[in-house]
């Protein structure tokens, strides 16, 4: 199915679909304020396999966050942060990041790393934190690659649906998306790390 949802206001019923749709093992592919990500419900293991599958990578060694909708949810999946971690996120958040931490054990053993740590978004677009806010828990994201040498990700999300419809079960479309990833920052030590240069720029 493809579901149109506006940003600026998305529907209320529409939202719930989707989170129904998540709570039966359902995959989605929906926007961020980066490019579109695949995800599912992060408690639910058969999908998070399915998302691996189709990404064509092993789930034990995939690299995979997920998305939060508020600060209040770090404290549910990660180890304490100190304070300037803290205000860090608190300052560059929501926005085009995402935050490597040290993963607590309500972390998921599919979604943390081997190193235990877990990459946390919470990006800046209303489509994906009404999904988990009405969800009640975070979704998983991964990003949706490009088959194209010259264009790493895909913005259209009807050329998107065309690709995955038969193996996602709602593909959201958002308006177009980016072709710009997430910054990544690494938050484990003592120093601070960006990992990978994105579209964010931390402030």
């Amino acid at each position: 199915m493809l579901l149109r949802i506006y940003p600026e206001n998305p529907n209320e019923k529409h939202i719930r679909m989707v989170v129904e749709c998540l709570m039966d093992g359902g995959i989605i592919i929906y926007p961020t304020d980066t490019v579109y990500g695949i995800g599912c419900d992060i408690l639910k293991s058969k999908a998070i396999e399915k998302v691996a599958l189709i990404k064509g990578i092993n789930a034990a060694k995939a690299n995979f966050s997920f998305i939060c909708n508020d600060l209040s949810q770090l404290a549910d999946y990660s180890k304490p942060i100190n304070n300037d971690v803290f205000k860090l996120m608190r300052k560059n958040l929501p926005g085009p990041f995402t935050f490597i931490l040290n993963a607590n054990n309500n972390v998921p053993k599919l979604i943390q790393s081997k190193k235990k740590t877990v990459g946390i978004r919470i990006p800046d677009n209303n489509i994906p934190l009404e999904i988990v806010r009405e969800l009640g828990h975070p979704i998983m994201s991964t990003s949706v690659h490009d088959d194209d040498e010259i264009l790493e990700y895909t913005t259209d999300p009807e050329l998107i649906y065309e690709k995955y419809s038969s193996v996602v079960d709602i593909v959201i479309d958002g308006g177009y998306g980016d072709n710009e990833a997430s910054t990544v920052v690494d938050c484990t030590s003592d120093e601070i790390l960006i990992v990978r240069e994105g579209k964010g720029i931390l402030i």
